[in-house]
């Protein structure tokens, strides 16, 4: 088993548990050095796409998983890794127990566009069921989004 660290709806305990049911919760922590940032708009049914890129003055609130092999090649279909939306990277996660290795996806392509309003506060939704800071969660149901519409 190996640490799987979401920063997008997969932060959701309930939703991972449906994804991958044999792979539970192991905390909470950070990727210092990294910031939250969406991109692909021209592959996402509904704006873009949640991403994380280095940023050496931020940091994004993750979900740690202890992902078993089965669920990673389920997650690995879920993210789309095969068609190659999306890749996986390894990371350093701070912790309230020190600093974890972890592997997580980022999006092959580039960064800009909008998401829905709705993806954003499905991100936020997982956030907060994940016990994000409420300062986190609030930064991002604030973050702007596509109009309806476009």
């Amino acid at each position: 088993m190996t640490l799987y660290a979401a920063y997008g709806p997969n932060m959701d305990p309930r939703l991972m548990s449906e994804r991958c049911p044999h792979s539970p919760l192991e905390g909470t922590g950070w990727l210092l050095g990294w910031r939250l940032t969406f991109g692909g708009e021209e592959f996402g049914w509904d704006g873009a796409l949640a991403t994380i890129v280095e940023d050496h003055f931020e940091q994004v609130f993750v979900a740690l998983y202890d992902v078993t092999d089965e669920d990673a090649a389920l997650l690995d279909q879920w993210q789309s890794v095969s068609t190659g939306l999306y890749r996986k990277t390894r990371v350093r996660i701070a912790t309230m127990n020190g600093e974890e290795l972890a592997w997580t996806y980022v999006l092959d392509a580039y960064e800009g566009g909008l998401p829905s309003a709705s993806y954003l506060g499905i991100l936020a939704d997982a956030a907060e069921a994940a016990d994000a800071p409420v300062d986190y969660v609030a930064a991002l149901r604030a973050r702007p989004c596509r109009s309806s519409g476009l």
